[in-house]
């Protein structure tokens, strides 16, 4: 179900002091918008900001970006996101929010600028259609991008429902450099902690749909 128009969610973005307006001057000068130098997360489609609600507030040591395209969705997930700061009594300094095409990532960042300790990807469109594939966010063209921002043994941890979209992406870490330290088809079973739910996974599982995750190691 697509989420409706929301004419609020780009004015609050432009007024929220963790939202990125200037994409353009951004480029290696990311590190310089936290008051702390402190490891540095990013989440590929943040959606309502369920993950980065939770991650953020509780990992203060851990410096967050959190991109979606959207400015609607986007809206949605800063008052998420700041609504969990007031509620913990913290200064929102370790979050940062970027509308931005993450088919695009790249030109977020200078070449070879390789930053980022760690990627999320939770519960991405799996593009079934084959001609449609090469937009999964797991699919090579986009493993290749994101190796130039990923520091050496850097992680991505990534999340689905879909069986197909998981099998496919184990082929496509390998492909890329990627060595897959941990996976499974069932993660609520697995005993893996900790682990942040988000709000498809809980859809999900309550459906009794089984979490299939993994962990993929540049090398």
């Amino acid at each position: 179900m697509r989420m409706r128009n929301k004419p609020w969610a780009k004015p609050e973005l432009e007024a929220c002091p963790f939202f990125i307006k200037d994409t353009e001057s951004i480029p290696g000068h990311w590190l310089e918008h936290f008051p702390h130098q402190q490891p540095f997360h990013i989440e590929l489609g943040c959606g309502k900001g369920g993950f980065m609600a939770q991650a953020a507030t509780v990992n203060t040591d851990i410096n967050y970006l959190a991109l979606d395209l959207e400015f609607k969705m986007l809206g949605v997930a800063r008052r998420k996101i700041a609504a969990a700061y007031e509620e913990m009594n913290l200064a929102p300094e370790n979050i940062l929010l970027c509308a931005y095409n993450i088919e695009k990532i790249s030109d977020l960042f200078l070449p070879d600028e390789k930053i980022c300790d760690r990627i999320y990807i939770n519960f991405c469109n799996p593009w079934p259609r084959k001609k449609h594939q090469k937009h999964r966010l797991t699919h090579p063209r986009q493993l290749v991008q994101y190796r130039g921002i990923l520091k050496d043994g850097a992680e991505i941890h990534f999340k689905t429902d879909d069986d197909d979209l998981f099998n496919d992406s184990l082929g496509y870490f390998e492909e890329c450099g990627f060595s897959v330290t941990f996976r499974t088809y069932d993660l609520h079973s697995s005993g893996y902690a900790p682990n942040i739910i988000t709000e498809h996974e809980k859809m999900f599982s309550d459906e009794g749909i089984k979490i299939k995750f993994l962990i993929a190691k540049k090398n």
